[in-house]
């Protein structure tokens, strides 16, 4: 156990305050049980060691990731009791879904240490998604998304933007255009770089290797993370990728589902599983119509990689412009909160009210002319008009 907390310790010297994921703000951290999901690579430890740096004592915290050989040989369960038999009050646990049976340890620990407070991560959400019946009486869910443009500028350029709501960006988006400008002179060029290594922290470190660790990532989640939650081979793993590779290089992908399962190699109904897979792995987004289930069994209207900077990765250069304003839209949308369909008449249909067309700067408002709250959303401007807002503007919802 000593060296559980040998490795914390050293670590929390090592983690930065500078900047703070908005999420941080909005977690409840007094809870005596929370969980948060997000992708590899998004951040959700950094999220953790800094709460625990800023805001709780040292000493009766405990930070560990189940990743740790200690857990080779050591349980869960006698990790947790022995921590809190010596004062421990805040166990957090890192990547807490390669655990087999924590389930059932976290509602143990819960019900008979009410004053013990737990915190849990996870990327795999195909395995924490099992855990939400039997622990939603008594853990918070979050999720932490990619970062925005926002967040992204933060860490970059250390300009720290208050985030914009929906209504402002398409009822006033000239004032907040003009406010943004005063710390941003080229917001076109910041959206440029965005979009190519703008949606995992990491970027910080190098930006040369960036596109290598996509790769990287993409194939810890299809080769290791996938495996350990659902029956796949490696035939099938390969079929992944080249779904993704498919969807990476195409235009906002509409799916003919026997036409791409044929290019895939797979049945129907198979393809249709490994669309479901890839979206619980958040490498993708399937845009469902509102009048639909979200059943992976209903094709999805459209499907999109999960952020333009898979699409980079992935595209090898040459990707399509299209693809990479709506993903970039709908991952923003996506990531504030908002709940985003497929509309009869237009690209995105937010939380049933609002319709957004995306497009180049050229664009006319004919398609959606006669769609109530209806909005485009235009590549290459900086500055929009009445019904036409610029598209990097979304990137400061949250």
């Amino acid at each position: 156990m000593q060296e559980l907390f040998g490795k914390y310790r050293n670590r929390i010297p090592t983690v930065s305050l500078r900047f703070e994921r908005s999420l941080s703000e909005k977690i409840d951290w007094d809870a005596r049980a929370l969980s948060i999901t997000g992708a590899r690579g998004v951040g959700k430890s950094t999220l953790m060691l800094q709460h625990i740096k800023r805001a709780l004592p040292l000493s009766e915290t405990l930070y560990v990731s189940m990743y740790d050989f200690y857990f080779r040989s050591h349980t869960h369960t006698e990790t947790a009791e022995t921590f809190y038999l010596n004062g421990g009050r805040y166990l957090y646990l890192d990547e807490i879904h390669k655990y087999t049976s924590w389930e059932r340890e976290v509602k143990s620990f819960y019900d008979f240490h009410p004053d013990l407070h737990l915190v849990v991560s996870g990327s795999s959400i195909l395995a924490l998604q099992r855990s939400e019946a039997d622990l939603s009486r008594r853990m918070l869910y979050y999720h932490l998304p990619e970062l925005s443009i926002r967040e992204f500028l933060a860490i970059k350029d250390y300009i720290e933007l208050p985030a914009v709501s929906l209504e402002n960006v398409c009822t006033d988006h000239a004032t907040l255009v003009d406010s943004i400008k005063q710390a941003i002179p080229s917001p076109l060029k910041s959206f440029t770089d965005y979009l190519t290594f703008g949606a995992y922290p990491f970027f910080a470190e190098r930006t040369d290797t960036f596109l290598i660790r996509i790769h990287q990532l993409i194939n810890v989640i299809v080769d290791y993370d996938l495996p350990e939650v659902r029956t796949i081979g490696v035939s099938t793993q390969a079929k992944l990728k080249k779904l993704l590779y498919v969807l990476s290089t195409s235009v906002p992908f509409t799916p003919n589902i026997a036409k791409l399962a044929t290019q895939i190699e797979t049945s129907r109904v198979r393809l249709l599983e490994m669309l479901d897979m890839l979206e619980k792995a958040q490498l993708i987004l399937n845009l469902h119509s509102a009048s639909k289930g979200t059943s992976f069994l209903n094709k999805p209207q459209k499907i999109y990689l999960h952020n333009t900077s898979l699409i980079m990765a992935l595209a090898e250069g040459a990707p399509n412009v299209g693809n990479l304003r709506e993903t970039f839209l709908f991952t923003h949308l996506d990531g504030a909160g908002h709940h985003v369909t497929y509309p009869k008449t237009g690209d995105f249909l937010v939380d049933g009210i609002t319709t957004i067309e995306v497009g180049r700067k050229s664009k006319t408002k004919s398609q959606i002319q006669f769609v109530p709250d209806a909005y485009l959303a235009l590549d290459a401007v900086e500055y929009g008009s009445p019904g036409k807002i610029p598209l990097w503007l979304f990137g400061f919802l949250y």
